[in-house]
């Protein structure tokens, strides 16, 4: 028999008393994802009766909670995301780049989630079109996506950007596509400068126009000759933005999408052991090689620092900017195609078996046939639901 292995559902379910007994501090979001990571997969949300329209298999699954901070409903999710977006790859390098908050703006952040993350995409996706339509670098109109992420890998709060950009764009009377350097795809240092400057500049225009959250420890900042005065401040530090070399491979690119698009704060792969209200798990150090160590925290200051990084309802993580944009994004990139390629194929997405069965609701008996709901169990209900017609003995 299989041990069952850890997760974070298991520590929200055993220490859920214990936890709100000792935080009342949650927002509405926070406590419906508490809730929801609790109930998924369990007798509380109900389940459905699946049955294969080939052979004679069928079983009872209890239903998921669907909320985008669970980390057992994140990858299917994930995979039927990645299918959509394969036929959007272009055949060209892409580039990696991360645009990273200063540790003096986390606690104005934490206070003002919306405000500020709405601020980091439009200061980050400003920068890197105004630079890649600039002549001395790139002369050309970009697309990229960004996807938000606030954690570190000790689960502390660290809200940064990370940007897949194909590495090019096309001219501006849209006739040629523009290819990047080989090294690299747009300087760091004029990113990192303009960035900076961007971000600042809506900050103090969110000030101005009392739409940030000034109570409790940030109070301070209603002070306006205090607040300039950090604003002063942090215009003379160094900001972090970090990018990789393009790299060429379509392969590497579903691999950066399927790691960053989807993942939240930790994934149950992660947990090592929960022992005497204190849970142990896995943490890469990337100021030491990106050495794999051992952490241990007590299990209420674990899940407070899970529920830092729920997002605000509606808040949307993963946006698309320049041609990549929602509105024109298929013509767009018809349009890339025809630049690039005579003929252009769609760029095949490579999954794992596992990943490619989950999508097609494969049966795990026969392995040829599609899973269908057949009926629903709710609490004192049972709602049968018609069967499908079952395949044809074409043999």
């Amino acid at each position: 028999m299989s041990r069952h292995r850890l997760e974070v559902a298991d520590v929200f379910r055993q220490h859920e008393q214990e936890f709100l007994s000792q935080e009342c501090r949650l927002s509405a979001p926070q406590l419906r994802a508490f809730r929801d990571i609790c109930a998924c997969r369990t007798a509380a949300l109900g389940s459905h009766i699946e049955l294969c329209d080939t052979c004679p298999h069928q079983f009872i699954a209890y239903d998921s909670c669907r909320n985008r901070h669970c980390p057992k409903c994140q990858s299917s999710t994930r995979d039927k995301w990645l299918q959509a977006r394969a036929a959007e790859l272009l055949p060209v390098p892409y580039s990696h780049v991360v645009f990273t908050l200063p540790q003096e703006l986390l606690a104005l952040t934490l206070r003002n989630r919306r405000v500020i993350f709405n601020i980091l995409f439009r200061a980050v996706s400003e920068t890197l079109l105004t630079i890649a339509a600039d002549p001395r670098h790139l002369g050309a109109s970009i697309g990229f996506l960004a996807v938000l992420h606030t954690w570190t890998q000790r689960l502390l709060f660290h809200p940064h950007l990370h940007c897949m950009i194909p590495a090019g764009g096309f001219s501006a009377d849209r006739s040629r596509w523009i290819r990047c350097r080989e090294r690299y795809f747009l300087p760091v240092a004029v990113l990192r400068r303009m960035f900076r400057g961007k971000f600042l500049s809506l900050l103090a225009e969110a000030y101005r126009a009392r739409r940030l959250n000034l109570s409790g420890k940030c109070s301070y900042l209603a002070n306006k000759s205090t607040f300039d005065r950090l604003l002063r401040q942090l215009k003379a530090k160094e900001w972090v933005v970090y990018a990789k070399r393009p790299f060429r491979d379509p392969a590497h690119v579903i691999k950066y999408l399927a790691r960053y698009t989807h993942r939240v704060a930790i994934s149950n792969g992660r947990l090592i052991e929960m022992q005497d209200h204190r849970i142990t798990f896995r943490w890469r150090d990337s100021s030491d090689a990106k050495r794999q160590k051992l952490m241990t925290l007590d299990v209420v200051d674990f899940i407070r620092r899970f529920l830092l990084h729920v997002l605000p309802s509606g808040f949307v993580k993963i946006r698309h900017f320049g041609f990549m944009a929602n509105r024109h994004r298929r013509q767009s990139v018809a349009l890339c195609r025809s630049l690039l390629l005579p003929v252009a194929e769609p760029i095949p997405l490579v999954l794992t078996e596992n990943q490619q069965s989950a999508i097609e609701r494969r049966c795990p008996a026969c392995g040829n046939g599609r899973l269908h709901s057949i009926g629903r169990m709710l609490p004192g209900k049972f709602l049968p639901v018609e069967p499908p017609p079952v395949s044809a003995d074409t043999s």
